[in-house]
């Protein structure tokens, strides 16, 4: 195929199928892309000004997940009341607003700030704050993707099936892409601001910091705009139809969803998410030995109780290839990482600063999105183990520049290239390689989602399925911590006031913890893949033939 021919298929012709409709949705979804922003930042200021521990901060990260399963009730409430979403936008930008304005309060008042609480504890609250915001945006963005798609054309004439079909397909990618767009917008805004920062001061490091977090209160104005826009279209598209001669009751089933598509309250995921809010919430107060432990092993059970009672109606070969989704992907997601010891080392031993940071995080955003055109056809043609199987083998192999450089391979190879080849050019070509991964594992149940599950209960599958394929990673951080117990991995930290080291950086462990997670990050989703493949995938026995009588002679 010649080059523009490809071009066109998988770039331009997605381009072409853009609508101002889908603008609403969109610019939701680039607010979560933007986020990364603040990514770096908050990495430099834990290392800078805080004395928490790499386990701590992944047991920070597990109660940072765990809001994402919130989207089991808060899908199907959605679903219920239909035409109040807008307000849940607000509600979150309202609390990402608030987390954002902690961290700005931090760097721009810091003794105000520590004589309410400490810096640490303002820390936590913000950190909690924004996640709950962002899952109240997602899930309605969810949503507002499905009404996005026009139902009727500009003469009020119903678009036909087929056409709607791809319409709510080509929908989902622009998401993907407005997402990793924002990440690509931000890395390359963190290349700017971060230029030099290596070279300044203790006071003009915090300036350049309080910069960035005060640049992103852009975000929840994002999304807010968002809703603006689409109430805008809204009244737009009302008015050309009653000009048509359409009656109101008429537009609002064009423009909506009408009352009667409405789906019947399913008590069991209601219910199901009460529960489950409430047995979090009480076990994450209660002193109990092991309670992230516990949460997560009820959240599971009641996530996949609820998948049970969502999915019994599929029809089994649906279901069997639903949950076979399900499991590779929760495999794939569930991957212990190195937490963060992996980045102090980077940034102590290796001398990456936050600019070069800014630049690895602008090549993986921008090669994830070519990516993700690029694979578009990988992913249609081929079933899901093939697919992560073939992700969980490339990943092990480009991790295993990372415990190369551990045992000073970036060494050698700078004194055989006159220095050309060295740590950052290893971790560049490393993250060109890489990035594109991640994104592309959860493409395959989106699109199940957004083509199989039934009409009436979009946002409850998206949010359902999101709930397990999220409790995945409150597992991978469950296992990034149990590996820091393991493998104890320290970066210096100084007494604020007078100087003094309080603990000694310590990075003699890290090697052996990068081999372990190349072990079980290339096990658990080949034995995955090895199950569902043995069960819900395997082919049906041919039944056995009717005996005859003359079998025996």
């Amino acid at each position: 195929m010649h080059w523009r021919e490809w071009l066109d298929r998988n770039v331009l012709d997605l381009g072409r199928q853009m609508r101002l409709s889908y603008l609403p949705p969109l610019m939701v979804y680039m607010a979560a892309g933007i986020s990364g922003l603040t990514g770096i930042v908050g990495t430099f200021f834990v290392k800078e000004y805080l004395g928490l521990s790499a386990e701590f901060l992944a047991a920070l990260s597990f109660w940072m997940m765990l809001p994402w399963t919130l989207k089991m009730p808060m899908g199907h409430l959605v679903d219920l009341i239909w035409r109040h979403k807008s307000g849940l936008i607000i509600l979150g930008a309202g609390l990402i607003s608030a987390s954002l304005l902690i961290m700005i309060g931090l760097l721009d008042k810091p003794d105000a700030m520590r004589e309410l609480m400490p810096i640490e504890t303002w820390y936590v609250l913000s950190a909690l704050l924004a996640p709950v915001g962002y899952v109240l945006q997602d899930t309605v963005a969810d949503a507002m993707t499905v009404e996005a798609v026009p139902r009727v054309d500009r003469e009020g004439r119903p678009v036909g099936e087929e056409q709607l079909r791809l319409a709510h397909t080509t929908m989902q990618t622009l998401g993907r892409v407005a997402i990793i767009g924002g990440t690509v917008l931000v890395a390359a805004v963190n290349v700017y601001l971060f230029s030099g920062v290596e070279n300044l001061g203790e006071l003009e490091k915090a300036a350049v910091y309080l910069q960035i977090y005060r640049l992103a209160l852009i975000i929840p104005a994002v999304s807010v705009l968002g809703v603006a826009l689409a109430a805008a279209l809204r009244w737009r598209d009302v008015q050309r139809l009653a000009a048509q001669g359409f009656e109101m009751d008429q537009i609002e089933r064009f423009l909506g969803r009408p009352m009667d598509e409405l789906p019947e309250a399913n008590w069991w995921i209601l219910g199901g998410g009460l529960v489950f809010v409430l047995f979090s919430a009480s076990m994450g107060l209660a002193a109990v030995p092991l309670n992230e432990e516990i949460i997560f092993a009820g959240s599971l059970g009641i996530v996949l109780f609820l998948m049970r009672q969502l999915t019994r109606d599929l029809p089994d070969r649906a279901r069997h290839e639903l949950y076979a989704t399900a499991i590779v992907i929760f495999a794939f997601r569930a991957i212990p990482t190195t937490g963060a010891g992996s980045t102090w080392w980077m940034i102590d031993e290796l001398g990456f600063d936050q600019q070069f940071l800014s630049q690895l995080s602008l090549v993986a955003s921008a090669l994830t999105l070519f990516g993700m055109f690029i694979f578009r056809r990988f992913m249609a043609e081929r079933p899901i183990t093939y697919i992560i199987a073939f992700l969980t083998i490339a990943g092990a192999v480009l991790f295993l520049p990372n415990i190369a450089m551990f045992y000073g391979f970036h060494h050698w190879t700078a004194a055989r290239t006159g220095g050309v080849v060295d740590a950052r050019f290893i971790a560049l070509i490393d993250t060109a390689l890489e990035s594109p991964l991640g994104q592309i594992a959860m493409i395959p149940m989106l699109a199940w989602i957004a083509n199989s599950a039934p009409e009436r209960l979009k946002a409850t599958y998206f949010a359902v399925m999101a709930a397990f394929t999220n409790l995945a990673l409150s597992l991978s951080q469950l296992g990034t911590k149990y590996l820091n117990q393991i493998f104890t991995v320290t970066r210096e930290v100084r007494n604020a006031s007078a100087g003094a080291v309080e603990i000694p950086a310590d990075y003699s462990e890290l090697g052996a913890l990068f081999i372990t997670v190349a072990i079980v990050g290339l096990a658990m989703p080949m034995a995955a893949i090895f199950f569902v493949k043995r069960s819900l995938l395997a082919e049906p026995k041919p039944e056995p033939a009717a005996a005859t009588g003359f079998e025996r002679y």
